[in-house]
C-alpha cells in the first residue's frame, strides 16, 4: 500500500508566497480587463446603431474600460513612435532638418483635422466592423499623446551628459547597447512624467475621438467621451457628474497600477541619487518584484533581451582617428530632395485648397489665426508665471511630488467640455464677451505640460548643487537666477513648446462652447476649423489646418527653437 504524505502548510508557503498570490490576481485582473474591453471589436458596425450610448450610470464601467483600452493602445504606439522618430531626429543631423519641423507641423494639426482625413481610411481597413472605427479613435488619441513624448525624448537625447557618453565609449558599447544602457535610462524619468501628461491630455480630446462627426459621416463609439458628448447635448448635469466620478476612478486606478510602478522603477535611472531621500514606493512594483512566479515567468524574456544587447548586428568597425571627410554634394542632394518634397506637398495642398477657396478666405483665415495667436501668447505667459514657481517647489520636495502626482493627473485630464455648462451659463447670464472668457479653456489642458516638465527639471537638480547653494547661503532671487532657472530651463522650453502647440489644438474645443441649444463662438482659427468640420467643407478645413500649421511653425522656428538650442548649449549637465 502506497502512503501519500500531505504537503505541510510550510511547504505550500515555500512554493507560493503572498506576493505570488497578489501577482496572479493582478495578472488575472489585467487579462479580464483586456478581454472585456476588446470583446466588441469584431462586431458589425451596425451594432453601434442598434445600441447607442446611454446615460445610465450602470454602463459607465464598460465605457470606462473601453476608453482606457484605447488610451493604453495609443500610449504603446506613442512609445514606439517616440523611440524611433525622436531618436532619428536626435542622432542624424540631416534627418533632424526634416523631422523636427515636421514634428512642429504634426503637433499643430488639430485632432479634428486628423479625424477628417483619416476616419474614412481607417474604417475602410476593416469595412463594416467596429474595429475600423476603433482604429480611427485610437489614432486620434495617438495624435494627442505622441508629439509631447517625442519632444521630451528628443530633448533628453540632445542633453545626455558628456561623462555618460565617454563612459559608453570607454566600455565600447555598440550603438544598440548605448541606446538602451545610456540614452533610454537617462531620458526615462522625464519621459515617464510626460507619459503621465500625455495620458491625461488625451482625456481632453476623448470626446472628439469617440463622438466622430465629419460632414454626413457620424460614428459614436461607446466610451466616456461619447457619454460626455451625449450629456452635454441633453443638458444632463447629473450625467456630467457621473462622468467626472468615473474619470477620477480610472485615473486613480492607472496611477496606482501603471504610473506609480513606472516612477518607482525609473528612480534607479536618475542621474544622481541624493542621500537621505526615500525612493518612491509602489505596492504594485513591490508585488511584481518580490513574486517568484513573475520572476520565473519573465526570466526567459530577460535572458533573450540581454543576449540581444550583446549581439554584433549594430557593431561598428573600429573608427580611425582621422578627421571625417565631408561630402558637400551629398548634403546638397539631401537638401534638394527635401525642398522638392516640400514643394510637391505645397503644390498638392494649394491645388486642393484652390478648388473652392478665394483670396478673401485666405485673408479671413490669416486674421482669425492672429486672434488665436494673441490668446496663445497671453495664456502661455500667464501659465508660466503661475506654474514655474509651483513646479520648482514640488520638484525639489519628493514627498510633495508623490502627493501631487495623482492630483495633477486628474486636473490635466479634466476635459474643457465638462466646464461648458458653467462657462456658457455664466457668459450668458453676465452678458460677457466670449472672445475673452472662452480663452481660458484653451490653456486648461495644456498648462500642465509646463508644470510637469518643470517638476521633472527641478527633481533633476543635482544634490551637490543644492548642497553648495545651502552652504554658501544662496537664497532669494540669486538662488533662482543661478540654480533653479538654469537647471529647469531646458525642461521648461520643452514643456512650453508642447503647451503652445497644444493650445492651438485646444482652440478647436475652447473657441466653440455648447450647452444644449446654447452655442457660443469666439473669433479665432479654432472656431473656424470646428465650424467647417461640422459643415463637411474639406477645402476650408485644409485651409484652416494649413494656416494653423504655418503660425505654429513660424513661432517655433523664430522663437522657441533658438531658445531650445540656447538651453541645450548653455545649461547642459556635465
Amino acid at each position: 500500500m502506497r502512503v501519500f504524505v500531505p504537503i505541510s502548510v510550510g511547504g505550500w508557503a515555500r512554493l507560493f508566497s503572498r506576493w505570488d498570490v497578489l501577482a496572479v490576481l493582478l495578472v488575472l485582473g489585467l487579462l479580464i480587463f483586456l478581454g472585456e474591453a476588446s470583446r466588441h471589436l469584431f462586431e458589425p458596425l451596425a451594432e453601434l446603431q442598434k445600441e447607442p450610448p446611454s446615460l445610465d450610470p450602470r454602463h459607465l464601467p464598460e465605457y470606462a474600460a473601453r476608453t482606457t483600452l484605447r488610451m493604453l493602445v495609443a500610449m504603446a504606439a506613442s512609445l514606439v513612435f517616440t523611440f524611433t522618430y525622436a531618436t532619428l531626429a536626435a542622432k542624424n543631423k540631416r534627418a533632424e532638418r526634416l523631422l523636427v519641423p515636421l514634428l512642429d507641423i504634426l503637433q499643430s494639426v488639430p485632432i479634428l483635422g486628423f479625424i477628417s482625413v483619416t476616419v474614412v481610411f481607417f474604417m475602410a481597413l476593416v469595412p463594416g466592423r467596429v474595429l475600423g472605427a476603433e482604429f480611427a479613435a485610437i489614432f486620434a488619441i495617438f495624435t494627442s499623446q505622441a508629439w509631447n513624448m517625442a519632444f521630451s525624448f528628443y530633448q533628453s537625447l540632445r542633453t545626455v551628459p558628456a561623462e555618460l557618453t565617454e563612459a559608453s565609449r570607454t566600455f565600447r558599447l555598440n550603438p544598440w547597447m548605448h541606446f538602451w544602457r545610456v540614452d533610454v535610462p537617462f531620458a526615462m524619468p522625464q519621459l515617464i512624467w510626460n507619459m503621465m501628461m500625455s495620458m491625461s491630455g488625451s482625456w481632453f480630446f476623448v470626446v472628439a475621438s469617440e463622438a466622430i462627426s465629419v460632414g454626413n459621416t457620424t460614428v459614436t463609439l461607446p466610451g466616456i467621451g461619447s457619454y460626455i458628448a451625449l450629456a452635454i447635448e441633453r443638458r444632463d448635469l447629473a450625467a456630467v457628474w457621473w462622468a467626472i466620478g468615473a474619470m477620477l476612478v480610472v485615473i486613480l486606478i492607472y496611477d496606482q497600477v501603471l504610473f506609480r510602478p513606472l516612477v518607482a522603477w525609473a528612480d534607479r535611472f536618475r542621474f544622481e541619487q541624493e542621500a537621505g531621500v526615500l525612493p518612491p514606493r509602489s505596492w504594485v512594483f513591490d508585488v511584481l518584484r518580490r513574486s517568484r512566479l513573475i520572476d520565473r515567468a519573465t526570466a526567459p524574456l530577460g535572458t533573450l533581451w540581454r543576449r540581444s544587447l550583446r549581439t554584433h548586428w549594430f557593431d561598428r568597425a573600429e573608427p580611425k582617428r582621422e578627421a571625417p571627410k565631408r561630402h558637400g554634394w551629398t548634403i546638397f542632394v539631401w537638401n534638394g530632395l527635401v525642398l522638392i518634397a516640400m514643394a510637391a506637398a505645397l503644390v498638392l495642398l494649394v491645388r486642393f485648397a484652390l478648388g473652392g477657396i478665394t483670396l478673401s478666405d485666405f485673408g479671413l483665415a490669416l486674421l482669425l489665426g492672429l486672434y488665436t495667436l494673441t490668446r496663445v501668447v497671453v495664456l502661455i505667459a500667464l501659465a508660466s508665471a503661475i506654474w514655474v514657481p509651483i513646479g520648482v517647489w514640488i520638484g525639489t520636495r519628493p514627498t510633495a511630488a508623490r502627493v501631487f502626482q495623482p492630483v495633477a493627473q486628474f486636473l490635466a485630464a479634466f476635459p474643457a467640455n465638462l466646464l461648458f455648462p458653467l462657462v456658457v451659463s455664466a457668459i450668458v447670464a453676465l452678458n460677457a464677451d466670449p472672445n475673452i472668457w472662452l480663452s481660458p479653456l484653451m490653456i486648461l489642458g495644456t498648462q500642465w505640460y509646463i508644470l510637469f516638465n518643470v517638476i521633472a527639471g527641478a527633481a533633476a537638480i543635482p544634490a551637490e548643487m543644492r548642497a553648495v547653494a545651502a552652504n554658501l547661503r544662496v537664497g532669494g532671487w540669486l538662488w533662482w537666477r543661478k540654480i533653479a532657472l538654469p537647471a529647469i530651463f531646458p525642461y521648461y522650453v520643452t514643456g512650453a513648446i508642447t503647451a503652445s502647440g497644444g493650445s492651438w489644438n485646444a482652440s478647436i474645443v475652447a473657441e466653440v462652447a455648447s450647452w444644449g441649444d446654447q452655442h457660443l463662438h469666439a473669433a479665432g482659427l479654432g472656431a473656424y476649423i470646428a465650424q467647417q468640420t461640422e459643415r463637411g467643407d474639406f477645402h476650408r478645413i485644409v485651409l484652416g489646418i494649413a494656416v494653423m500649421s504655418f503660425y505654429v511653425v513660424v513661432v517655433n522656428r523664430t522663437f522657441w527653437r533658438p531658445l531650445y538650442f540656447y538651453a541645450e548649449r548653455k545649461f547642459r549637465l556635465g
